[in-house]
């Protein structure tokens, strides 16, 4: 856990200095209103869409979850981000040699690591959740916390999630959904079509949150 595979990379240092204090610009220059409860009082999966991942790097910094990261000279990036914003960080892919990364995800869990995951990342569907985050919740024994943002403030990129680039000095709307739990004999699949209607349903209620103001 919270390996740097390129650790002699000045380019990496800086910009992902710059990230983070980027990302503290941001929490300290926005207007953020929290529904729902925050931190649940045990070890847990968080679960929001990739395109909102900041929200939990802002809300969660500091507590020690643990998410994966890729082991590429971009996934570098994000590791060092997560580190500096008080995360720990397994290094693997969700998508090449899959089962291993979930393995070592479940085992942090069930070491008493609160996880942090985005369902439909690193490549899509968009909005549409992969088992894994499940399947973690259901090994390791805890609850999926669903979580949900809207920004007032922010830049769409072109990427396959649209990929929600928050700006400073806006509202942000942020939902957390009741626990969901998952038994031993739940089926995996229902499990995380469940958990995708209930991450689109929350994604909706904060958009209305937003447009509503106050």
């Amino acid at each position: 856990m919270n390996e740097l595979l390129y650790k002699n990379s000045p380019g990496h240092w800086l910009l992902s200095l710059l990230a983070r204090l980027y990302i503290r610009f941001l929490g300290l220059t926005s207007r953020i209103r929290i529904k729902g409860q925050r931190h649940h009082p045990g070890p847990a999966v968080y679960a929001l869409w990739h395109r909102q991942e900041v929200l939990m790097i802002w809300l969660h910094r500091n507590r020690g979850l643990a998410g994966l990261v890729s082991q590429s000279k971009d996934g570098e990036y994000m590791a060092r981000i997560l580190l500096g914003m008080g995360f720990n960080v397994i290094r693997g892919s969700s998508t090449t040699g899959g089962s291993q990364a979930l393995r070592a995800l479940t085992k942090a869990a069930r070491a008493g690591y609160s996880i942090a995951v985005t369902p439909d990342g690193p490549k899509g569907p968009i909005f549409k959740a992969h088992p894994g985050s499940v399947f973690i919740a259901q090994k390791a024994g805890i609850p999926i916390i669903p979580a949900a943002c809207a920004l007032s403030n922010k830049k769409i990129l072109r990427s396959w999630d649209k990929y929600q680039f928050p700006l400073p000095f806006g509202r942000i709307e942020a939902v957390y959904g009741e626990p969901l739990f998952v038994a031993e004999g739940d089926d995996v699949q229902a499990k995380a079509l469940e958990l995708e209607n209930r991450l689109n349903a929350l994604t909706e209620e904060a958009e209305k949150l937003l447009a509503a103001g106050n």
